[in-house]
């Protein structure tokens, strides 16, 4: 019996200390369980700081392809008036290419170039050039070919011989190519 007095002794005894171990994870559990005020506001804080940086991010960016798309409106912005006054160009240069026999016809003619020289150096001074001179190498992206000749000695194939239309480019954006016969 005192074996079993024993036995059961130290059996409540393990019980004991299990149940005090037991006890005490729970309070670590229970511990770790309970929310922590100051960490859930810097959680609170890291999401909004991160969707305010986000949202910087995304204004830098936007003004940055307005930018971009502004410079390209403003890159072009002459390409509808010049396009438009081009065959005015092209009629004044037709009235100049007629010999004037009286004084009369001379003085409008003086006029006539006068206009055409103040209406080309508006082109030239919003960066719109002249394309299609007789000698130089065909451009398909420039020049469109209305006529082919045989290459000689004189034009070398792929040349421009001659010019039916003057073209026009406005920085890098063809506004009209020009008409030309090209050296075969």
């Amino acid at each position: 019996m005192a074996e079993d007095n024993q036995n059961v002794e130290e059996t409540e005894k393990t019980v004991d200390e299990a149940t005090d171990t037991s006890k005490d994870e729970t309070v670590e559990v229970d511990e770790a369980l309970e929310i922590d005020p100051l960490a859930d506001l810097q959680a609170k804080y890291d999401v909004v700081e991160d969707q305010y940086i986000r949202g910087q991010a995304e204004m830098a960016n936007m003004n940055a392809r307005f930018k971009k798309e502004r410079e390209q409106l403003l890159k072009y912005e002459g390409a509808k008036l010049a396009k438009s006054i081009l065959p005015a160009i092209d009629n004044l240069e037709r009235a100049l290419s007629v010999e004037a026999d009286d004084d009369a016809a001379k003085q409008l003619k003086a006029g006539v170039e006068m206009v055409l020289k103040t209406m080309n150096k508006a082109l030239e001074d919003n960066d719109i050039k002249v394309v299609g001179e007789i000698g130089e190498k065909f451009d398909a992206d420039f020049h469109q070919a209305i006529q082919s000749v045989p290459a000689d000695n004189e034009h070398a194939a792929d040349t421009i011989v001659s010019v039916m239309q003057k073209g026009y480019v406005l920085k890098d954006r063809v506004i009209r190519p020009a008409m030309v016969s090209v050296a075969q």
